[in-house]
């Protein structure tokens, strides 16, 4: 049974519709999130790199990437899928990132958790991008239709190892002294 015309996860369904507008606008606005989500994320990954904080474009990504996750619950389903046990994983660390990017402010060893908790959402974002793209871009869907053939493994694979490499550099990157120093500037 599809959860229709009940409420789930503060999302009403109501037959095709969700929130007032039919699946395919739903679908469209969630993509044009996720994108932005993943967008800024890149350029607030490459700034992690170089010691910027970049604050009004990370709180662009912070926000279009809870955005991303929790909009993926609004599609009507039948079971729980492995895509929402991804945004459920995805919310908690961004939970974590938000406590440590504002409440804590970076200090102390918040300022590493910031970090990698950001690249985890963002590396989530591109995961599941990998995963829709195999999907529904035809090229990609020949060489691996079921998504358990070598292609499909190795841009997966490829996709993870250059998000541990960028979350490392981001991690050295992203000093306390920066961080500290941006602090006192917009103070």
């Amino acid at each position: 049974m599809i959860f229709s015309g009940t409420i789930f996860f503060g999302m009403m369904f109501l037959g095709m519709a969700v929130l007032g507008m039919s699946l395919s606008t739903y679908t469209t606005v969630h993509v044009i999130i996720s994108l932005v989500g993943i967008a800024s994320g890149l350029v607030v990954l490459f700034g992690m790199m170089a010691g910027k904080r970049l604050d009004g474009i990370t709180a662009l990504f912070l926000t279009t990437t809870v955005l991303t996750s929790v909009t993926g619950f609004g599609f009507p389903f039948e079971k729980l899928l492995p895509s929402h046990i991804l945004g459920i994983i995805s919310l908690c660390a961004l939970a974590i990132c938000l406590v440590a990017r504002y409440p804590r402010q970076m200090s102390g060893g918040w300022r590493r958790t910031y970090v990698i908790t950001a690249t985890m959402a963002l590396y989530f974002n591109c995961f599941v991008l990998v995963v829709q793209s195999f999907l529904k871009v035809d090229a990609l869907k020949a060489l691996a239709p079921t998504q358990k053939e070598p292609p499909f493994a190795i841009a997966q694979g490829i996709l993870l190892l250059a998000f541990i490499v960028a979350g490392i550099y981001a991690a050295k990157g992203f000093k306390q002294d920066i961080v500290l120093a941006s602090n006192r500037r917009a103070a």
